[in-house]
Protein backbone atom coordinates (compact mmCIF):
# COMPACT_ATOMS: atom_id res chain seq x y z
CA UNK A 1 0.00 0.00 0.00
CA UNK A 2 2.80 2.44 0.84
CA UNK A 3 4.41 1.69 -2.51
CA UNK A 4 1.22 2.72 -4.35
CA UNK A 5 1.01 5.98 -2.37
CA UNK A 6 4.66 6.66 -3.15
CA UNK A 7 4.14 6.07 -6.90
CA UNK A 8 1.05 8.33 -6.94
CA UNK A 9 2.90 11.07 -5.05
CA UNK A 10 5.94 10.80 -7.32
CA UNK A 11 3.75 10.85 -10.44
CA UNK A 12 1.93 13.92 -9.16
CA UNK A 13 5.22 15.66 -8.41
CA UNK A 14 6.64 14.87 -11.87
CA UNK A 15 3.44 16.09 -13.53
CA UNK A 16 3.61 19.30 -11.48
CA UNK A 17 7.21 19.96 -12.57
CA UNK A 18 6.45 19.26 -16.24
CA UNK A 19 3.42 21.57 -16.13
CA UNK A 20 5.46 24.29 -14.39
CA UNK A 21 8.26 24.08 -16.94
CA UNK A 22 5.81 24.21 -19.87
CA UNK A 23 3.98 27.20 -18.33
CA UNK A 24 7.27 28.99 -17.73
CA UNK A 25 8.44 28.37 -21.30
CA UNK A 26 5.12 29.62 -22.63
CA UNK A 27 5.13 32.82 -20.59
CA UNK A 28 8.74 33.74 -21.37
CA UNK A 29 8.21 32.99 -25.05
CA UNK A 30 5.54 35.70 -25.05
CA UNK A 31 8.11 38.37 -24.17
CA UNK A 32 9.10 40.13 -27.34
CA UNK A 33 12.20 42.06 -28.19
CA UNK A 34 11.58 45.77 -27.75
CA UNK A 35 11.28 47.96 -30.81
CA UNK A 36 10.29 51.60 -30.22
CA UNK A 37 6.64 52.27 -30.97
CA UNK A 38 7.66 55.79 -31.95
CA UNK A 39 11.35 56.22 -32.82
CA UNK A 40 11.15 60.03 -32.69
CA UNK A 41 9.66 59.90 -29.18
CA UNK A 42 12.27 57.33 -28.11
CA UNK A 43 15.09 59.58 -29.35
CA UNK A 44 13.55 62.61 -27.62
CA UNK A 45 13.28 60.83 -24.27
CA UNK A 46 16.84 59.48 -24.55
CA UNK A 47 17.96 63.08 -25.22
CA UNK A 48 16.00 64.35 -22.21
CA UNK A 49 17.43 61.56 -20.03
CA UNK A 50 20.93 62.64 -21.06
CA UNK A 51 20.15 66.30 -20.43
CA UNK A 52 18.79 65.59 -16.96
CA UNK A 53 21.50 63.16 -15.88
CA UNK A 54 24.32 65.30 -17.26
CA UNK A 55 22.97 67.93 -14.85
CA UNK A 56 22.68 65.28 -12.11
CA UNK A 57 26.26 64.06 -12.61
CA UNK A 58 27.67 67.61 -12.72
CA UNK A 59 25.55 68.81 -9.80
CA UNK A 60 23.68 71.40 -11.85
CA UNK A 61 20.73 71.69 -9.49
CA UNK A 62 19.22 74.58 -11.44
CA UNK A 63 18.94 72.45 -14.59
CA UNK A 64 17.53 69.53 -12.59
CA UNK A 65 14.92 71.84 -11.07
CA UNK A 66 13.99 73.03 -14.55
CA UNK A 67 13.34 69.45 -15.74
CA UNK A 68 11.58 68.16 -12.62
CA UNK A 69 7.86 68.91 -12.53
CA UNK A 70 6.72 71.21 -9.73
CA UNK A 71 4.39 68.33 -8.74
CA UNK A 72 7.07 65.63 -8.78
CA UNK A 73 6.43 62.26 -7.15
CA UNK A 74 9.61 60.32 -6.42
CA UNK A 75 9.07 56.72 -5.32
CA UNK A 76 12.19 55.05 -3.92
CA UNK A 77 11.93 51.43 -2.84
CA UNK A 78 14.20 52.01 0.16
CA UNK A 79 13.53 55.69 0.91
CA UNK A 80 9.78 55.89 0.32
CA UNK A 81 7.83 58.66 -1.39
CA UNK A 82 9.03 62.25 -1.77
CA UNK A 83 6.76 64.93 -3.23
CA UNK A 84 8.77 68.06 -2.49
CA UNK A 85 10.88 69.15 -5.42
CA UNK A 86 13.04 71.22 -3.09
CA UNK A 87 13.59 68.27 -0.73
CA UNK A 88 14.66 66.11 -3.67
CA UNK A 89 17.11 68.77 -4.84
CA UNK A 90 18.42 69.29 -1.29
CA UNK A 91 18.93 65.53 -0.91
CA UNK A 92 20.73 65.39 -4.25
CA UNK A 93 22.98 68.25 -3.17
CA UNK A 94 23.75 66.62 0.19
CA UNK A 95 24.06 62.95 -0.77
CA UNK A 96 24.80 62.81 -4.50
CA UNK A 97 26.82 65.83 -5.65
CA UNK A 98 30.43 64.84 -6.20
CA UNK A 99 29.79 61.42 -4.65
CA UNK A 100 27.79 59.48 -7.24
CA UNK A 101 27.74 59.18 -11.02
CA UNK A 102 24.80 57.69 -12.92
CA UNK A 103 25.30 55.80 -16.19
CA UNK A 104 22.35 54.83 -18.39
CA UNK A 105 22.34 51.32 -19.86
CA UNK A 106 20.88 52.61 -23.11
CA UNK A 107 20.35 49.15 -24.61
CA UNK A 108 17.85 48.42 -21.81
CA UNK A 109 15.65 51.48 -22.33
CA UNK A 110 12.06 51.20 -23.50
CA UNK A 111 9.88 54.24 -24.19
CA UNK A 112 6.11 54.18 -24.66
CA UNK A 113 3.80 57.08 -25.47
CA UNK A 114 1.07 58.04 -23.05
CA UNK A 115 -1.78 59.51 -25.09
CA UNK A 116 -2.35 63.23 -24.54
CA UNK A 117 0.18 63.26 -21.69
CA UNK A 118 3.76 62.29 -22.52
CA UNK A 119 5.76 59.10 -22.21
CA UNK A 120 6.96 56.39 -19.88
CA UNK A 121 10.63 55.41 -19.87
CA UNK A 122 11.66 52.06 -18.39
CA UNK A 123 15.21 50.81 -18.17
CA UNK A 124 18.29 50.01 -16.17
CA UNK A 125 21.10 52.24 -15.01
CA UNK A 126 24.13 51.98 -12.76
CA UNK A 127 25.36 54.31 -10.07
CA UNK A 128 29.06 54.55 -9.35
CA UNK A 129 30.39 55.65 -5.98
CA UNK A 130 33.03 58.27 -6.80
CA UNK A 131 34.52 57.90 -3.32
CA UNK A 132 35.02 54.14 -3.76
CA UNK A 133 35.97 53.70 -7.44
CA UNK A 134 36.49 49.93 -7.06
CA UNK A 135 33.05 49.34 -5.52
CA UNK A 136 30.78 47.11 -7.59
CA UNK A 137 27.91 48.78 -9.42
CA UNK A 138 24.96 46.59 -10.32
CA UNK A 139 22.20 47.47 -12.81
CA UNK A 140 19.09 48.88 -11.18
CA UNK A 141 15.66 49.31 -12.72
CA UNK A 142 13.94 52.67 -13.03
CA UNK A 143 10.74 54.11 -14.44
CA UNK A 144 10.30 57.76 -15.38
CA UNK A 145 6.97 59.29 -16.33
CA UNK A 146 7.60 62.26 -18.61
CA UNK A 147 4.92 64.90 -19.13
CA UNK A 148 4.92 67.09 -22.23
CA UNK A 149 3.36 70.41 -21.38
CA UNK A 150 3.69 73.89 -22.85
CA UNK A 151 6.35 72.66 -25.29
CA UNK A 152 8.59 71.23 -22.54
CA UNK A 153 9.34 67.78 -21.19
CA UNK A 154 9.17 67.41 -17.41
CA UNK A 155 9.85 64.46 -15.14
CA UNK A 156 6.52 63.98 -13.36
CA UNK A 157 7.10 60.66 -11.59
CA UNK A 158 10.16 58.61 -10.73
CA UNK A 159 10.23 54.99 -9.57
CA UNK A 160 13.72 54.04 -8.41
CA UNK A 161 14.32 50.36 -7.61
CA UNK A 162 17.46 48.87 -6.08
Amino acid sequence: MNKIKFIIALSTLILFFITSIEAQEYSTSQIRKYNPVNKELYDTIIKMDKEFFDAYNSCNLEKQAEIYSDNIEFFHDKGGLMTSKQDILDGTNKYICGKVTRILLKESVEVYPIKDYGAVQIGFHKYYNNQEPDAESIPMKFILIWQYQNGKWKIKKVVSLH
